[in-house]
């Protein structure tokens, strides 16, 4: 059985604990905040991004080729793009992200294909490391200020092995930031890229439908656009990572929080009773010997 004194040492060491997980609770909030504004920011300037896109793809037609759009002569090997967290005590957020990683790479390894991963993050390499999975690029410890020049670089080296006919295809895997609370695991296809040239615009009104005037002519103006689409999107889930690593550990802490704000009063509820319980005994005791003499 415990002692009073072991007791009252739990109850110290569960209290610091509490404040560490306070503590993290506000910095991730604070770093929710400006993580969440900048992703949500960016998301107008990348839906405006592919409007264009579809607008140019329906004035120049089917007969425009692109290295970007076109299927490369490689079709054995797959390049898998993903971005986790470099620290833990974010709940399930990097866990979640991993096991999307690993479906999506023995899905293609049991298609016969070659997989090569370009990882960003210590807990993304990490996990695939230990698992035997070629590591062909990423970085770890990349600060948010850095973003969009890992976005461009990457974007670049991407088009550079497309163009060297390097690989098949290149699927980009990250945790798509919903809310603070939701965080999706998604997997989808950069390149080739596919743009459909039929569809709608946010009011209503068919892009095929109306004749746009391009200056230079659409396919040169395609030609630009395409990396720029390709860097945007990297960029976005960047920055959809970094909200949802925050989110979810703003969630942790505060759930840790809640916790040990219940053990502490467990615990102090134990120690009354256990204190109580000496005093008792004691007092039994002094009771006895003053009834013996």
């Amino acid at each position: 059985m415990a002692t009073l004194r072991d007791i009252r040492d739990r109850i110290g060491t569960v209290k610091n604990t509490r404040k560490i997980t306070k503590a993290m609770k506000l910095v991730a909030g604070a770093k929710l905040n400006k993580a969440t504004k900048a992703a949500l920011e960016a998301q107008p300037y990348q839906h405006t991004l592919n409007r264009t896109l579809r607008r140019v793809v329906a004035s120049v037609g089917e007969e425009f080729e692109h290295p970007m759009l076109s299927q490369p002569v490689n079709d054995t090997v797959v390049y898998i793009v993903t971005m986790s967290a470099d620290r833990g005590l974010c709940g399930n957020f990097n866990s979640m992200l991993n096991k999307a990683v690993l479906a999506e790479c023995e899905k293609h390894k049991a298609a016969g294909k070659t997989v090569k991963v370009i990882a960003y993050g210590k807990k993304a390499r990490s996990f695939l490391e230990k698992r035997g999975w070629e590591l062909v690029g990423g970085a770890a410890n990349v600060d948010p200020s850095d973003y969009s020049v890992q976005a461009d670089e990457l974007a670049n080296r991407l088009v550079t092995d497309l163009g060297e006919d390097r690989f098949a295809e290149v699927v980009l895997v990250f945790n798509q930031y919903k809310s603070i609370m939701v965080q999706e695991s998604t997997a989808d296809r950069v390149l080739p890229m596919a743009l459909e040239p039929d569809g709608a615009d946010e009011g209503g009104e068919a892009a095929a439908s109306v004749d746009y005037i391009f200056e230079p002519d659409g396919g040169d103006l395609l030609g630009r656009l395409l990396p720029m689409a390709l860097r945007t999107r990297l960029f976005q889930a960047f920055l959809e990572t970094q909200a949802g690593e925050q989110a979810k550990r703003m969630t942790a802490m505060d759930s840790a929080t809640r916790n040990a704000s219940d053990l502490i009063d467990t615990l102090t509820l134990d120690y009354n009773r256990a204190r109580q319980a000496a005093i008792t005994k004691e007092l039994i005791e002094i009771v006895s010997g003053a009834e013996a003499l």
